[in-house]
């Protein structure tokens, strides 16, 4: 099932699923499909504007978990995964804007990164790595928009202030239940810039698989339904490349992996 989340035309929020036969044909379901059981409606359903498909509980982040990104980045890779958050007041919508950060820290420097998200519907502490798979909701699209210069400089030498401005954590657009993404290790992901195409490699790359994250996370920790963890960017984001190349206010940077589908914001200035 593919499930989006969605404001009506009078402010009041709901869930629908997209039909399988067409994408743009929603009927609305009666309850959150993340958190608790959620039965169609048999009504369709018209959105004013699409939403995060979750309101996380919170963000768990994953660095340097593709083989090739390391070694773009030349940052040696340790024995356990690298761990940051967001909070969850970056999050913003898979067609809303990106807004360039007005609090500039020696220039801006704000980069793409395509992720996999995935989203836990069960709770759980000291989760067992051939468990953890069961407690997945679903998978949706991240983008960790990542304000370079506040990420390697401006944090005390943490990674958190560079990753949590308003906006930056574009979600969705839709999440798609596991029935449908038997094998999360085996999914292609790419971005674009303009158009163009940046980043293309495949969840195999990854170091960490998501049934490790899970489990490495859930250690002496609860996990939350809503619980939301990106899994780590492929290469090729923009302060690698040479020149580098960062987004820009007009740019418009899409994020896409198959079987889910594909964020699409514009990027716009901090005052527009």
């Amino acid at each position: 099932m593919r499930v989006i989340r969605y404001q009506d035309g009078r402010g009041g929020l709901g869930f629908a699923r997209q039909s399988p036969d067409d994408p743009e044909v929603l009927e609305g379901l009666d309850g959150d499909p993340v958190r608790a059981a959620a039965k169609p409606t048999g009504e369709r359903v018209e959105p004013a504007r699409v939403l995060p498909p979750v309101d996380p509980a919170n963000i768990f982040c994953i660095g340097l978990n593709y083989c090739r990104h390391a070694r773009e980045s030349g940052a040696e890779v340790g024995e356990h995964p690298v761990v940051f958050m967001k909070p969850t007041t970056a999050v913003t919508g898979p067609h809303d804007p990106i807004r360039v950060p007005a609090a500039q820290f020696r220039g801006d420097e704000l980069d793409y990164e395509a992720e996999l998200a995935v989203v836990l519907g069960r709770p759980g502490r000291d989760i067992p790595k051939p468990e953890a798979l069961e407690h997945v909701a679903g998978y949706t699209v991240a983008n960790d928009v990542s304000a370079r210069r506040w990420q390697k400089h401006g944090g005390g030498g943490q990674w958190i202030r560079g990753k949590s401005f308003d906006t930056l954590c574009p979600l969705g657009p839709a999440l798609v239940t596991p029935e449908e993404i038997p094998d999360p290790q085996n999914l292609p992901i790419r971005s674009r810039l303009n158009g163009e195409l940046r980043q293309e490699s495949t969840t195999a790359d990854m170091m960490f698989s998501v049934a490790e994250l899970i489990a490495f996370l859930s250690r002496d920790t609860t996990l939350l339904p809503g619980t939301v963890i990106l899994t780590g960017t492929p290469e090729g984001v923009g302060f690698a490349r040479q020149p580098p190349e960062f987004l820009t206010p007009g740019d418009r940077v899409s994020c896409e992996i198959a079987g889910i589908g594909a964020l699409d914001n514009p990027v716009i200035g901090p005052h527009a």
